[in-house]
This record gives structure tokens, sequence and C-alpha cells, in this order.
């Protein structure tokens, strides 16, 4: 039996997956009952035509019969699922002193935690929030009076960042564990079609659910989940980390590892203050700043599928589960430079969503999108960031870019009125530089409120509408990525040994999937030097 992929399947949208055994045939030569097994791999929306859309799939499939000139077949491949496979490391010998600690419970502390209690290495891993429950009645409160819980917020917590969020899987990177990662999220409740979606998503109400269900498979494994757990310091000697001191609540006390994934988020400010005096190798990382623009979903839908198709959309992104003929919300990915050479992007684009304060201090103002699954609010809204370098920071100072961060935050939270009210201003004022706009402007650098109002003109040739002057600007968004990077060598471990930086935070990854497999990655490093502990 031999097992192949066919590219570029194209189909009307109104056609049902069920039917790509058809296609396949067609297009091979062979029976549709010489097909023994078939998966869609790939499922993404050609709307370069509208009001003509179509679907696109990539496919695999088994048979036993022969394809007549394969060599010939577009789009056809032979599948090697042996290069497909990553391999995960063997055992070393080392003996750990203690456990190994994983500190975050964000996608990167996840994938690791949950990657060493099924090697057998009983991890412990550590989280500065509270579990789900706890952070999702934090939230909530924070929503409706505004009050700030700086350990249990939109971005502190069980699951990290990514929560309240859209739940984004996509991702630019290219790793062999991706298919792994996807299939965790599946197998926990995320749903069929993240693995073959070319932009899955879960949304925050689901995500709440599989995180919590691949935390329990951590503890069922062997782990052990600590929450309200704060990484306090770090005791080293000779250039190898020997035991860790972590605070619970009123309570603190060593922890002895030799054997620590760092896997904060990129808001864990404090956490990288610690490491820096620490001696750790730390860098500047350049990062981004700017708004939310926030759009009628009528508008964004229109613009990318055509007006012909407005009775087509439904208020669904998961598209295993529209009924043929309709359209999922759409969504958009844009960018600019400048005249200046500045550029401006859009990023973390919610169809059907809304904009949401995500700040994890007092006085201190950011904004983020977040959708549910159904993506189903009837707003659109996106990032419009603009790129910040290390020159911006004027400090050589490793926290710099913490700073610049906080400055504008701050600005925002009194520009908001000081009570976590952000600030917003129309599509029309920010573009006419109105005194309206100046919540927003006096809320974010010079070059970027400039480089941001350059842009929009050109997006709007890009999106028809998309300077529509109702359009809403909220400021200031800040946290699209890590402003640091922990160094680390071909081993994983940073400039002290023991220590395993990771993810997002660390400033190695960009977005959910991609933490997740950095997470694996140094799993991988920890079980490819050490014996699993005894006892």
């Amino acid at each position: 039996m031999t097992r192949y992929r066919l590219n570029e399947i194209k189909t009307e949208i109104d056609v049902p997956m069920s039917d790509l055994p058809s296609f396949i045939a067609r297009r091979t030569g062979i029976s549709e009952s010489d097909i023994v097994w078939w998966e869609i791999r790939r499922k993404s929306t050609d709307s370069r035509k509208k009001p003509h859309i179509q679907y696109v799939y990539t496919v695999d499939f088994a048979t036993e019969r022969k394809i007549r000139k394969a060599s010939k077949v577009r789009g056809l491949d032979v599948v090697d699922q042996e290069k497909e496979q990553v391999k995960p490391p063997q055992h070393g010998t080392e003996k750990l002193r203690g456990r190994p600690v994983v500190v975050g419970l964000g996608p990167a502390g996840l994938f690791a935690g949950l990657e060493l209690a099924r090697r057998g290495y009983r991890p412990i891993v550590i989280e500065r929030g509270p579990a789900m429950d706890g952070r999702i009645r934090a939230v909530e409160k924070f929503r409706k009076e505004r009050v700030l819980d700086p350990e249990a917020n939109m971005l502190f917590g069980e699951g990290g960042a990514g929560t309240f969020s859209d739940g984004k899987l996509g991702t630019g990177i290219k790793d062999g564990l991706i298919r792994q990662v996807l299939s965790e999220f599946r197998d926990a409740g995320a749903g069929e079609d993240i693995m073959y979606l070319a932009k899955p998503h879960i949304g925050t109400d689901v995500l709440r659910e599989v995180i919590v269900n691949m935390r329990r498979r951590i503890t069922e494994a062997g782990g052990e989940v600590v929450f309200g757990a704060k990484l306090e310091s770090l005791q080293i000697s000779d250039g190898e980390l020997q035991r860790i001191v972590v605070r619970t609540g009123k309570f603190g006390g060593w922890l002895e590892t030799n054997a620590l994934i760092l896997a904060v988020g990129h808001s864990a400010r404090d956490t990288f203050s610690m490491i820096a005096d620490a001696g750790l190798s730390m860098e500047q990382k350049p990062f981004s700043i700017g708004v939310r623009m926030e759009h009628p979903q009528s508008l964004i839908d229109a613009s990318q599928y055509g007006e012909e198709n407005a009775a087509r959309f439904a208020g669904n992104s998961a598209a295993a589960e529209l009924e043929p003929g309709m359209l999922a919300p759409a969504d958009y990915k844009i960018s600019f430079k400048t005249s200046s050479g500045r550029g401006v992007y859009s990023f973390c684009m919610c169809p059907g969503g809304e904009v949401v304060v995500c700040s994890t201090a007092e006085g201190e103002l950011c904004v983020n999108g977040m959708s549910c699954r159904m993506r189903d609010s009837g707003t659109a809204n996106s990032g419009i960031l603009c790129d910040v370098r290390t020159q911006d920071f004027d400090s050589d100072d490793v926290l710099a870019g913490v700073r610049f961060q906080e400055k504008y935050e701050r600005l925002a939270f009194a520009n908001g009125g000081g009570d976590f009210t952000p600030p917003r201003c129309s599509m029309k004022d920010f573009l006419d530089s109105t005194s309206l706009s100046r919540p927003v402007t006096d809320s974010l650098p010079d070059f970027a409120s400039e480089a941001i109002r350059e842009a929009v003109p050109h997006f709007a040739d890009r999106i028809k509408g998309y300077d529509d002057p109702d359009a809403v600007i909220t400021a200031v968004e800040t946290r699209s990525s890590s402003p640091v990077r922990i160094l680390r060598d071909s081993s994983g471990q940073s400039s002290v040994r023991g220590i395993y930086p990771a993810g997002e935070g660390a400033g190695y990854a960009g977005g959910i999937t991609s933490a997740a497999c950095d997470g694996i990655r140094a799993a991988w490093h920890i079980i490819e030097r050490f014996a699993p502990p005894s006892g």
C-alpha cells in the first residue's frame, strides 16, 4: 500500500468534504473504491477571483492500486512517513538533583510539562497565577469592576496570555512538531478541524476547557502542577543551577533542582529583572507598538469575499461545522513600509471578536484582541502595529524595552481617565489629527502614530472601506512579543548550566503553536541529558 499526497484540489464552496475522494479519483485515474483511506491535510479559501470563491485542499490518501504515470499527475507526491516523523531523544544518563521544574503554564510550559511527564520525569510545573476557574473569576471581576489582580488577569494564570485571545494556532515556523502540537490540542477537545484549516483557531471559550484537560494529563502522567507559585530567586554555584526559591502565598521555600525550564510569558517583567540580577545572559529584543482597529465584520466580509456573497456569511469560523455554501467570517493580513522605513502590519486579527484591556499592573493600560469559537460578535478587530527598534530605547540596559512599554502603558492609563478605560477615537479623527484623537496619539511614540496614519490609506487600497470614518481605534497595544531574549546555546541552556529558556517570554517564539514546539524541544534537551528520577 502506498500513501500519497495530492495538492491543489479546488472545489466550489457548496461541495461537501465527503466528495473529495471523487476529485482524487478523477485526478489520478483510479476508482474511488481503490482509496482505502484518506484525510484532509490542509483546507484554505481562495477568494482572489471574487465573487467566485473556492476551497483549496491538500489530501493524503492510501491505495494498493498502482497509479499510472504518477509522476505526471499534477500535485501528486509519495508521502515518506519516516521523514515526516520527528523522533524524540533517548534518555540521558546524568543524574537529576530533585525533579525537573517548569516555570509557567502557558503553551511552552504546558507542552514541556506534558512531554516530561509522559517520559517518566515527574516534573513540577509552577504557575504564578491561579487555575482556570479562579483566573476566569478574576478576569470577570476586572471587566465589571475594574479591580485588577496583578497575579490573576488576562495575561497571568493557567494557559498564559493566549487563553484570553483568539486561540490562533497558525504559525510561520517550519517544525516537524507542529502536527504533534495540533494533535494534542485536538485530543483535548479543540476540534478536528484544527488539523487541516490553513488558519486554525480554537476560540477563547473552548481553549479554556482544552488547557484544563491538558493540565490534567500532566498530573495523570506523574507530574505536579502548583498554582499561585512564583519563582523568587535562583541559587547558582560555579555557573550551574543548584536550587530555586518558590513563593506560594505567604510562604516560600527552597526547591532543589538542576533542570529548570524558564517558560515565562512575555509580560513577566519582575521575573526578567530577577533573571538579569542573577547573571543570566540576556539581550534587548525589538518588538512592536500600536493600536487596535475595529470595523464591522460585514465590511471585512464584503471586501474579502465580495458583496455578492453576503448571504453566505456565517457567524462561525470552524469550517468543519459550516454548512456547504457558507463562508466563515473573513480575516485579513496586511503590511506596509512607510516613507521613514518603519514597518506597519496587522497582528492577531480577530474576526467577530472584541478588544479587551489586558493590564498586569496598576496605573498601566494595554489592550489586545479576543474572540470566541463562533466569532459571532459582528465586529472585526486587529492590532495595527509599528516596529520598535532597540535604538528607540535610548539605553543599553537589557530591560530598556520593558521600560519603554511601561512608559506608554502609563500614558494610556492616564489618557483613558485613570480607571482602566482605554483611550479611543474614530478613524476620521485619527487620520485628520483632530483634538479628539489626542488621547490615542499621546499614548504612542510620535513615530508610531505617524507611521500608522501613513499606512491606513494603503490598507484601504487593499481592503475596501478600511478607512471608514466611523472605525474605532483603541490604544495602546504593547505586548505583541517579548522585549528581551534570554540567551541559550545549542544544548538549550542559558549561560547558567541547568536553566533552559523556552517559549515566547524567553524570546524564542511568537504565538501558541511555536511556543508549544519550543517547550517540547526544551523538554527534549533535559531528556537527552538526564536519566528519569528514581523513586
